[in-house]
């Protein structure tokens, strides 16, 4: 059984690793980082976990711990796996990395749009992109893996086939989505505390979002065609969950029957998307790796509209790293993750 380091466990994204971990027959978690929880026990930062890591306790960092590991998720803030990896990589056999550090293949999109330059821009290279419905036969026996962002899995799992099959303009799209909390993460912000949000919904990011490049390049990368995005993030008062709305001009000929057979055909074949007439929605999503899809025609305003959700902390992001860990480990791609969601 293939033994797994997460670091950064103690955040929203790695106790879903360790969740997702626990259910899944073919990965043994053993070590278990986060620097601010040093030495304390997982179940009391984290009761949900009692009951699958009654005596695991949170360690600090060390690379020495990493050895003879065969698989290590890194749950870090943006900028502190580039710092890492450098170090880990031939220590262990795969790396799945779980922030944006590596997720941008153009070096220099990094101080335009993270506000400083990557540290290790050799290495870009060498990591494959973690989108399995669009690069999965890249992401097999891959020893370097970014995952991608939460509101650019939604965005990109809609947009992608529409523009692959010359379906949309490739320029001019509009993406409005909603992200649940947690996607701010476990520390406390302003702008996060339950007073702030709480009753409130509120756009941010204008025009500067990171995800912006990330959806431009994963869309472009599988479709083969320039795309151009104008994507506007907003905060909801849920816990979990991405809401995306996307705007684009339809080619002339395309009607709704049309743009529905396009996905649906596109993911005939994939477990984690569900293509139907239902209108998507995040509490459909709950618990789940599933990604659900819609899309319209509107031939009086002349715009086709696409409408994704996802588990943010899931498909949008642990349960993406465990399928794409899957794959690379010749693990089947579904172990360990669920297709359907919590409810009510």
């Amino acid at each position: 059984m293939p033994k797994v380091a997460i670091i950064g466990a103690s955040g929203f994204t790695g106790a879903e690793l360790l969740r997702i971990c626990a259910a899944h027959d073919a990965l043994d978690v053993v070590v278990a980082t986060g620097d601010s929880q040093a030495g304390v026990a997982v179940a009391d930062l984290y009761p949900s976990l009692a009951a699958a890591y009654p005596d695991l306790r949170f360690a600090g960092y060390d690379p020495a711990t990493i050895d003879g590991v065969d698989l290590v998720f890194l749950g870090l803030p943006h900028g502190a796996s580039q710092d890492m990896v450098p170090a880990l990589t031939g220590r262990v056999g795969h790396i799945v990395d779980l922030a944006a550090d590596f997720r941008l293949s153009d070096p220099g999109l990094y101080p335009q749009w993270y506000g400083e330059e990557h540290h290790v821009p050799e290495l870009l290279a060498d990591f494959v992109y973690g989108l399995p419905e669009f690069f999965r036969e890249r992401i097999a026996n891959a020893a370097l893996i970014a995952a991608p962002g939460c509101y650019v899995t939604a965005s990109s799992l809609a947009l992608g086939p529409l523009v692959k099959a010359g379906m949309v303009e490739p320029t001019g799209i509009v993406i409005d989505a909603a992200s649940g909390v947690s996607g701010a993460g476990r520390p406390p912000k302003p702008n996060t505390t339950f007073c702030a949000v709480d009753e409130d919904f509120t756009a941010y990011g204008l025009l500067t979002h990171r995800h912006t490049p990330e959806i431009e390049q994963a869309v472009t990368s599988h479709a083969g065609v320039d795309v151009q995005v104008l994507f506007t993030p907003h905060l909801a008062p849920m816990n979990r969950g991405i809401l995306a709305t996307i705007y684009a001009r339809p080619q002339p000929g395309v009607d709704a029957e049309a743009a529905m057979a396009c996905l649906a055909d596109a993911y005939r074949d994939e477990p984690f998307v569900v293509v139907s007439d239902r209108s998507p929605s995040t509490k459909a999503t709950l618990g789940s790796n599933s990604c659900h899809l819609t899309v319209r025609v509107d031939e009086r305003t002349g715009w086709l509209v696409a409408i994704s959700a996802l588990d943010n902390l899931v498909k949008g992001a642990s349960g993406q790293a465990v399928q794409c860990a899957n794959l690379a480990l010749g693990i089947n791609e579904t172990t360990g993750l669920a297709v359907a969601g919590l409810y009510p």
